[in-house]
C-alpha cells in the first residue's frame, strides 16, 4: 500500500537519542509499537536534534547511540515494511516548521509548560536553560505536525506537550482560515513511568539505575537483586507493602500471569513470603522476555549496514512527508517561495 491511498491513522513516536534504550521504554511505548505497526501508519523518530538541547558538549554520543537506539528498534520487532524509522536531523522541513511556530507561542507559555518545568527543575539549570530545551514543545509541534500524526503514544508526564501542540494547530488553522493542520491525541500506556531499580522516580541511563534491554543474564540478575524493595519488611514473616515496591511494580509491568501476581501480592501483604522469592520471580520473567531481544540484537549489530540503510530509506521517506507539510503550510500562511522550495532541499541535502 503506497502512502498516499493508506488511510490508517497516522501515529508518531520516537526517542532521544542519548543512550540505548532500556525496559522503561519497553513498558512505556516500545511493546506498543510492535503491535500499533499494523493498525496505524507509524513513523518512529529518532531524536538526535532533540537530544543535543542538553548534550551539545557531546554530540558524539548523540551520533553513535543513533544507530544504538535503531537496533533496539529492531531488536524488538519494529518492522521497517510496516513502520517509518527517520532521523530528526536529516528531516530539514522540521527544523523550519520548528521556527514557523515559534512566532506563533510566548516564552511565558513554554515556561509554563508542566512537563518542561519538571524537567528544567531536574537538571538544575536554574535560569541558565539552553533556549533549544526551552523551546522543545515548539519544536515536538513540528515533529508531531509534519507528520500530520493524530496518535502521539507519550507517558502521562508528557500529555502537556500535546496539549501545547494542539494550541498552535489551533491557532495556525485560525490564522490559515482552514484546518490544515489536525489536532494529536495522546495515547497514554497502561503502564505508568517505571522507576528505577534504586526505587528513584525515573529510570536513567544516566543515573545507573536502569536495566538495558541489551542487558546480559548477569546484568539482569545484578539488576533485580539491587531493587529497591519494602525497607520496612526485615524478615519473611513480616507482613510488607506493595505499594511503592519495585519489585512488584515490575512484575505488574511485565509479568503476563496475572493471577501468580496477585497471589504473591496477597501473600507478601500478610507475611510469609520473602523478597529473594519474589526476585526470583522477577528474574525469571525478565530473563525469558530479554533473551530474545537481546540475540537479535546481537545478529542485527553484526551488520550494521542493514540498520543504516533501513535509517537511510526511512529518513528519504518521511523528508517527503513532512516537507508537502511544510509546502502547504507555507502556501496557506501565504509566505514568500520561488515556487518550488522542496528541489531546493534536496539540491542541499
Amino acid at each position: 500500500m503506497s502512502p498516499k491511498t493508506d488511510q490508517r491513522p497516522i501515529i508518531l513516536t520516537g526517542d532521544r537519542t542519548t543512550g540505548p534504550l532500556h525496559l522503561g521504554h519497553y513498558a512505556g511505548s516500545l511493546k506498543n509499537r510492535v503491535s500499533l505497526q499494523h493498525s496505524h501508519r507509524q513513523y518512529l523518530l529518532l531524536a538526535d536534534t532533540q537530544a543535543l538541547t542538553d548534550n551539545a558538549g557531546d554530540p558524539a554520543k548523540v551520533r553513535r547511540n543513533v544507530l544504538e537506539v535503531a537496533l533496539d528498534y529492531l531488536a524488538v520487532g519494529i518492522d521497517p515494511a510496516q513502520t517509518t524509522i527517520c532521523v530528526q536531523s536529516g528531516l530539514p522541513a522540521l527544523a523550519e516548521l520548528t521556527l514557523l511556530y515559534l512566532n506563533f507561542v510566548t516564552v511565558a507559555r513554554l515556561e509554563r509548560n508542566p512537563t518542561i518545568k519538571e524537567e528544567i527543575q531536574a537538571r538544575g539549570f536554574g535560569r541558565d536553560i539552553p533556549a533549544g530545551f526551552l523551546c522543545y514543545p515548539a519544536a515536538q509541534a513540528a515533529d508531531i505536525t509534519g507528520f500530520k500524526a493524530t496518535v502521539v503514544p507519550v507517558g502521562e508526564d508528557q500529555a502537556p506537550l500535546i496539549e501545547q501542540t494542539n494550541e498552535i494547530v489551533r491557532r495556525l488553522n485560525r490564522q490559515v482560515g482552514r484546518d490544515i493542520l489536525p489536532e494529536a491525541s495522546a495515547l497514554i500506556p497502561s503502564v505508568g513511568r517505571l522507576p528505577g531499580v534504586d526505587g528513584k522516580a525515573k529510570m536513567s541511563k544516566s543515573q545507573g539505575n536502569a536495566i538495558p534491554l541489551s542487558a546480559s543474564p548477569d546484568e539482569i540478575r545484578d539488576a533485580v537483586r539491587r531493587m529497591y524493595t519494602d525497607p520496612s519488611h526485615l524478615r519473611a514473616s513480616d507482613p510488607g507493602r506493595v505499594e511503592g515496591n519495585v519489585a512488584f511494580t515490575y512484575l505488574d509491568a511485565f509479568d503476563e500471569d496475572r493471577a501468580m501476581v496477585e497471589e504473591l501480592k496477597a501473600h507478601y501483604r500478610r507475611g510469609g513470603l520473602g523478597d529473594a522469592m519474589v526476585k526470583r520471580r522477577l528474574e525469571d520473567v525478565l530473563q525469558t522476555l530479554l533473551a530474545p531481544i537481546r540475540e537479535r540484537r546481537a545478529a542485527l549489530a553484526r551488520d550494521p549496514g542493514y540498520a543504516l540503510e533501513v535509517l537511510r530509506a526511512g529518513t528519504l521517506a518521511a523528508r517527503d512527508k513532512t516537507q508537502d507539510t511544510l509546502d502547504e503550510l507555507r502556501a496557506g500562511l501565504g509566505l514568500f517561495g520561488f515556487g518550488d522550495n522542496r528541489e531546493g532541499v534536496r539540491r542541499s541535502a
